[in-house]
């Protein structure tokens, strides 16, 4: 047997209040950020990201306009952008689920500064704090990706900057969970020897998993998800004409307006491309290391863990080809966005648990 299971520790019947509010509201906060990820998809696949023309309310408004005369006052406002009350709100819903996750995260930072000591539960370690100041920094710049994603009309390089944000955030948020909640492995000396060896490849794993989920904002910011409309092939032949060099032009000129998209047919076609090629590669990286983790890992709770990352891998791709067959029908597109968030959690706290796991000692 190489997992060990650690000894019965007898807790302590008084509890530090303060610990325990800090795990539940990080545990909160991890959910809150998981939607606000699902509600920034949903608004940008229903084309809804300039539905407020201005930052952060919406025509002047704290709220839509739509009553008769706030519209013609919002449209004496801004000529150029007429009211279209059912692009405003998605916008406007997720600016006030992302303001108040600033919130709740500024909350657990300034919570994990007081005085908890981890001593009132045994086992438990000291709430990171720097991880929260960088969780703070990170939930303003991304606000300020979301006002620059108004202001300068849905630039690709914003957008995606923005979404993969997002997952860091969400990231982030979960990993500063593991360090409250989870409890290190114990194996055998051998079985953690084996797991070393793993590190390495559970980091690329990782690298790589980020890199596809960049490929997927780049492909939805510049609107090339229907790009190739067929699956294996695109555009009926298995390497079409593509433009690489216009197609990741990081540098492009900001403006006028993005919304719709401004690269041309061949541009499209090889961030499509990209993207999907990504995808093999993240399958046979992700699944190499799955299952050479699994045969290191028996009679370890690790297993478990393994197994859902495999598991949404697997979903994943399924919806990824659904939505290229299906033409990106909303609920599919929206969950290829959730659950790449959750399989990256997933891979994260596999990666968490091979780094902190322990040798058992007699």
């Amino acid at each position: 047997m190489d997992y060990v299971a650690p000894p019965a520790v007898v807790t302590s019947a008084v509890v530090n209040p303060r610990l325990q509010w800090l795990r539940r509201l990080v545990i909160l906060t991890s959910v809150w950020a998981f939607c606000v990820i699902l509600l920034g998809a949903y608004t940008r696949l229903v084309d809804a990201g300039l539905g407020c023309p201005d930052w952060p309310g919406c025509y002047g408004f704290l709220t839509v306009p739509n009553e008769a005369h706030e519209i013609e006052i919002a449209e004496a406002r801004f000529p150029h952008a007429p009211v279209e009350v059912h692009k405003g709100w998605p916008e406007m819903v997720h600016r006030y689920f992302a303001s108040a996750l600033g919130l709740l995260i500024f909350a657990i930072a300034a919570l994990s500064w007081r005085d908890i000591s981890p001593d009132s539960v045994p086992g438990a370690r000291r709430p990171p704090r720097k991880l929260t100041l960088f969780l703070c920094a990170l939930v303003i710049l991304q606000g300020l990706f979301g006002m620059w994603t108004v202001t300068l009309k849905l630039w690709p390089q914003i957008v995606s900057a923005h979404l993969l944000g997002g997952f860091c955030t969400l990231t982030l948020l979960a990993l500063t969970g593991m360090r409250l909640l989870d409890r290190p492995l114990t194996v055998s000396a051998e079985t953690l020897r084996r797991w070393r060896r793993l590190r390495p490849l559970a980091l690329l794993a990782v690298a790589l998993l980020v890199t596809q989920i960049f490929l997927g904002a780049w492909v939805t910011s510049n609107y090339a998800a229907v790009a190739c409309p067929d699956f294996p092939t695109c555009q009926e032949k298995l390497w079409p004409e593509m433009d690489f060099q216009h197609g990741f032009n990081l540098t492009q000129t900001i403006g006028p307006n993005y919304l719709g998209g401004l690269m041309h047919n061949e541009a499209r076609v090889a961030i499509h491309m990209t993207h999907r090629l990504g995808a093999v590669v993240v399958l046979l990286a992700l699944g190499g290391f799955l299952i050479a983790a699994w045969r290191r890992s028996q009679g370890s709770p690790l297993r478990r863990s393994l197994a859902l990352t495999g598991a949404l891998l697997l979903l994943q791709i399924v919806l990824g080809v659904t939505n290229v067959v299906a033409l990106v029908p909303l609920p599919v597109a929206v969950a290829h966005n959730g659950v790449a968030a959750l399989l990256l959690i997933s891979l994260v706290w596999v990666t968490y648990r091979l780094w902190t796991a322990k040798e058992v000692r007699s």
